[in-house]
């Protein structure tokens, strides 16, 4: 009698829950008289016969079978239970919550470019969402011959196509090669609406998809961090002028070779040439005020003129000028200009 009464369950609920568990199903054994539902939160309960969804059950608490539960299946309404007999159900209980996966390419995917013939190796990471959308696709695809499903099942199924949908997103819209991360969301929308088409296969909804970080190879990280720290983005001559300086000032460029002496002359011609610039320009600059200044008086010429012509006209031995010092005017022997009054003798 022992072994007999314990084919039946006083109690239907999700025994074996866990975080990362999508859905657990609850068989093998009957359903007695006076048996309890549980349903706790975040959880539905679906019941099944012969495959055949029975009824869902979306309110938490607890519930009995016989008087709450079997009123309401579809084809099982007139069940009666006799004193020792059961009911032999499956009890698909469902984890409504969303799910949050972290992701990251396995290997380098080979993005087409023109720059680099081989394609551009880029590994990218970020997270999906995901949640259960379609009971009846989830257990005619999955739940019907599964026992339980986990998080991890449903990643491996994600990352198996990730890296061509990168590949065909990344193709579409990276139109700058080198900046992925301006496009991220562009990229990501697109990713999300491909995996949700295939998601749906089997009950299941993709909800979100983010690109955390593109990540490129060492040698090519490099190459960006310095054309963007030295502004020189499609400046080659400038890259080169650089990168030779930054190679004698870090020694990799020293001793006696070609490539020193070279860098050596090529660094003493630019500063000559900085020189010979500026003195140019200070020279010019020079210039440029006189001739302002002239513009600006223009008797001042002559009347330096006048002052000369005086200065040379006084011999220094007690004569009387032939100009006067002060205003110019011609002299005809007199002690005092006729013009303004400033002695000459």
């Amino acid at each position: 009698m022992g072994f007999f009464r314990n084919q039946f369950s006083n109690v239907v609920e999700w025994e074996e829950f866990r975080d990362d568990m999508i859905f657990w199903k609850w068989s093998n054994r009957e359903i007695k008289k006076g048996s309890k539902l549980i349903i706790r939160a975040g959880q539905d309960a679906i019941f099944l016969n012969n495959g055949k969804v029975e009824g869902i059950f979306e309110d938490e608490g607890s519930f009995n079978i016989d008087s709450e539960i079997i009123p309401f299946l579809s084809t099982l309404k007139g069940f009666k239970f006799g004193f020792n007999s059961g009911m032999r159900v499956e009890v698909l209980f469902v984890n409504t919550k969303e799910f949050t996966v972290r992701w990251g390419t396995q290997s380098p995917v080979l993005i087409p470019t023109p720059q680099l013939p081989g394609g551009m190796p880029i590994r990218a990471n970020g997270t999906f969402n995901f949640k259960v959308s379609d009971y009846v696709t989830l257990i005619d695809k999955v739940a019907g011959i599964k026992q339980s499903y986990l998080v991890e099942d449903v990643k491996i199924r994600i990352t198996s196509v990730l890296d061509q949908l990168l590949m065909k997103w990344i193709s579409r819209e990276g139109k700058d090669m080198f900046n992925l991360q301006a496009n991220a969301s562009d990229i990501a929308r697109g990713i999300q609406e491909d995996l949700d088409m295939q998601m749906m296969d089997i009950g299941i909804g993709i909800t979100g998809f983010q690109v955390m970080s593109f990540n490129y190879p060492q040698e090519i990280q490099d190459m960006i961090t310095k054309t963007a720290s030295h502004e020189m983005i499609g400046n080659l001559q400038k890259y080169q002028q650089v990168s030779m300086t930054d190679g004698i000032s870090s020694g990799k460029v020293q001793g006696g070779g070609a490539a020193s002496d070279m860098a050596g002359m090529m660094m003493g011609m630019n500063m000559a040439n900085e020189m010979m610039k500026n003195m140019n320009q200070n020279n010019q600059s020079s210039n440029n005020q006189n001739q302002g200044q002239n513009q600006n008086n223009p008797n001042q010429g002559q009347q330096q003129n006048n002052n000369a012509s005086a200065s040379q006209a006084s011999n220094g031995d007690g004569k009387k000028p032939n100009f006067c010092p002060n205003c110019g005017a011609k002299n005809e022997g007199a002690n005092f200009c006729p013009n303004c009054g400033q002695k000459l003798a």
